[in-house]
Order: C-alpha cells, then sequence, then structure tokens
C-alpha cells in the first residue's frame, strides 16, 4: 500500500511516498520557491540500489500546479514508481494546529476543512497553507483517502493545570488562549522509539523529550502521554531557538511599544525572525554559532550558554514534574548531530541522574544510540526523528 506524506507551506511542498507493507521510503522531494521567481523542484528515489535525485527548474505558480509536478515525477516512465495515481491509497497531511477538537488523527471530511479553517487564526502563517495543500491533494488524487496529523494532537492529554494560563477564564472559555504545543508529531515518534529500546509498553515509561531544531521544544511523557511542553499558544515561547526568543517577561512588549515606540507588527517579527541565537550570536544556526566560538567571538559563547541552559532547566522542571524518568531523548536536527549541545545540556546533572558518556557522545551512529554512562540512573538516547514516517503510520491505521 502506498502513502503520500505532504508538509504544504506558504511557499513550498515537502513530500515522501512510503510503502507501508515494507515501510520504505520509496522517493521523496521539495517544491519550493512557489509563486516566486526561481520555483524549482527536487525529487530523489529510493531503490535497492541506492537513490538518484532530479532537480528541475519550473514555474510553479501555486500549490496547484506544484502538486500536478509532483504526480507527474511519480509516473514518469523513466523514473516511475507507480503506474497512476490511483495507486496511492492515500495521503498524510501535516496540519499544525488541531487547536481543542482534534486529540487525534482524522479522515478528512468537509467539517475537519471547515474546522481547519475556523482555526486559521491560532496559526496564521501555517494552516493557510496546510488547508491548501488538502484542497488542492483532494482534486489531483480524488481516488485517495485523505487524512491530517495535527502537531497539537499528543499535547491534548496536558491537564488542566499545565495547560491553562493565569489570566482571566473569560480568554480561555471563550476565545481558546492556552497552551497547545507543537512538534507533537516528532515527541511521539521518538517516545515510542525510545519506548522499544527500553523494552517496555509505551504506557509504561515516562521521558523527557527534547526536539531542537532551528525550531525547539520540549515535552514532559509520563505513561507514553504528554504532561507538559515547552512550547505554548504559539511556537514562540521555552526554549531559546534559531530566530525565536523563547521564555521572555510579556512586560518587555509593552516596554518596547511604549518607551521605543515599535509598532506590534515590528515586535512580533522582532521576537519570532530576529531573535534567539540569530539576535544574539548573529547566526540562526547552531553550526555557523559553534564555528564563531571557535574563533573566539564571546557573543557566540553566550548565546550557546543561553541556549543549553534554557534545556537543563527545562530538565529539571520535567524531572520534578514527571518524579521519575525513565530517559532523556535528543532528537531533530541540533538534538542528532551536536555532541557540544548536549553535553552542555547535560552538563551538571549528574546528582539527578543524568550522566553523560563523553566517548559515546562524539561517536557517530545510526538509529537509537544511548549516549548514557554504565552508571547513569537515566538513560540518555539520540533518536533520529521521522515525522512523515510517523504520519505515513498514523494514516495506514485509519485505513481498512
Amino acid at each position: 500500500m502506498k502513502i503520500l506524506v505532504i508538509n504544504s507551506g506558504s511557499s513550498s511542498i515537502k513530500y515522501k511516498l512510503f510503502d507501508t507493507e515494507t515501510h520504505r521510503m520509496v522517493c521523496a522531494g521539495l517544491v519550493e520557491r512557489i509563486g516566486l521567481e526561481g520555483s524549482r523542484v527536487r525529487h530523489t528515489i529510493y531503490d535497492g540500489e541506492g537513490e538518484r535525485t532530479i532537480v528541475r527548474a519550473t514555474p510553479v505558480p501555486d500549490h496547484e500546479v506544484g502538486l500536478k509536478r509532483v504526480a507527474g515525477l511519480l509516473t514518469e516512465s523513466d523514473i516511475a514508481v507507480i503506474e497512476h495515481p490511483g495507486e496511492i491509497a492515500a495521503i498524510g497531511h501535516r496540519v499544525v494546529h488541531g487547536g481543542e477538537r482534534f486529540s487525534d488523527t482524522v479522515i478528512i471530511d468537509d467539517d475537519v476543512i471547515e474546522t481547519i479553517r475556523r482555526l486559521i487564526p491560532y496559526a496564521p502563517l501555517h494552516n493557510p497553507a496546510n488547508l491548501e495543500g488538502i484542497l488542492v491533494a483532494r482534486q489531483i488524487f480524488p481516488d485517495a483517502v485523505q487524512v491530517a496529523v495535527f502537531d497539537t494532537a499528543f499535547h491534548q492529554t496536558l491537564p488542566p493545570h499545565a495547560y491553562r494560563y493565569a489570566i482571566p477564564n473569560r480568554f480561555y472559555e471563550k476565545h481558546g488562549v492556552r497552551v497547545y504545543g507543537f512538534h507533537g508529531t516528532s515527541h511521539l515518534y521518538v517516545s515510542k522509539r525510545a519506548a522499544e529500546w527500553l523494552g517496555k509498553p509505551l504506557a509504561e515509561v515516562n521521558l523527557i523529550t527534547a526536539h531542537l531544531g532551528n525550531g525547539a521544544s520540549m515535552a514532559a511523557v509520563q505513561n507514553g502521554r504528554s504532561v507538559d511542553t515547552t512550547m505554548g499558544f504559539t511556537p514562540l515561547p521555552g526554549l531559546m531557538m534559531g530566530t525565536r526568543c523563547g521564555d521572555l517577561d510579556p512586560a518587555v512588549i509593552f516596554y518596547l511599544a511604549n518607551r521605543l515606540g515599535l509598532s506590534l507588527e515590528e515586535i512580533d517579527r522582532m521576537l519570532n525572525k530576529q531573535s534567539g541565537l540569530l539576535g544574539v550570536a548573529g547566526a540562526s544556526d547552531v553550526r555557523d554559532v559553534i564555528d564563531q566560538l571557535e574563533a573566539g567571538d564571546d557573543n557566540a559563547r553566550l548565546a550557546l550558554e543561553m541556549y543549553a541552559y534554557r534545556i537543563r532547566k527545562y530538565i529539571g522542571a520535567y524531572m520534578a514534574a514527571l518524579g521519575r524518568v525513565d530517559a532523556l531523548v535528543f532528537t531533530a536536527g541540533v538534538g542528532e548531530n551536536s555532541p557540544l549541545v548536549r553535553k552542555m545540556s547535560c552538563a551538571g546533572l549528574e546528582r539527578l541522574g543524568i550522566v553523560l558518556d563523553e566517548a559515546k557522545n562524539d561517536a557517530r551512529a545510526e538509529g537509537v544510540t544511548p549516549i548514557h554512562a554504565e552508571d547513569s540512573p537515566v538513560s540518555i538516547l539520540v533518536i533520529p526523528t521521522n515525522e512523515e514516517l510517523e504520519i505515513a503510520q498514523q494514516t495506514r491505521a485509519l485505513l481498512p
């Protein structure tokens, strides 16, 4: 059975095609710069002999044309991975915000589409593009079952004391202002893998999962269920990120507006796109910041210390929230590939039962990789995330 996973952004479409019987990724690609000059499609085919990549510069004025380009590549004679679009049984769509309505994956119907549309104010940068991908996919792949997988769904198990803000009740009751959390598909995927490695059912493990990429969040997972997470009503709070500030005294916003004369739009742009590592070190990519650190840049040193300190604080907080922790999990681009960030994030936590083995931490390995010392009470794992495979598996679970 073939399942296509689509992540539709405002100017891009990421996609992966899976054979769910073999759990093999058949092909993957990216349609980028939709509606802009220089649009192109990058398409990679995976087979028993390796991989082949085709890059084509081609006009892509809108998402409909973009998905038609994808359908064409899937069936193109010399590189075909399917004979016709009807071979695709289902399409799993990543949808960023499901609000309180969706706590699980759902088959898309008109009511689901309307609800996603109503949730646009909660994720104005993401849900419109996610919805556009759904609408276009229904036209191009009319025989496929369309399924929505929500980034917020995994965190719908947060208890009220964790998801409510201490503001007047009416803002929650009438307007839904609460913690929603994000990166839920990734946190769920690595939680499952961690449980497998520990040899326990997911429902019996307590974990702290750290999804560290350009966007970053952590989750406290108790008996396999998310009970707290660092992101909130939006993806802005919590950890320091590539360009987002993370936790901030809200009164800073009033100061910037009232005393410095910044508009709300300027403050929004600054906190989301000009802060974090970029604001402190002048670079948003951890790799560049580390290069600057090695060249003696004091701002880079400060930025990395701030970055790791936030992670350590949340590790401590989530250990208190959980009471017992089986494993600390690092995942996503930075979590999987930066031994320095992992080392800095675990420094000084030995009395909490988190003891890193530096040699294991520095060694590169595939799959689930333990990096804790033999005598560490808490396991420390590096687990590559695979949100697309998780989406494909959740989509497959809804089919006959």
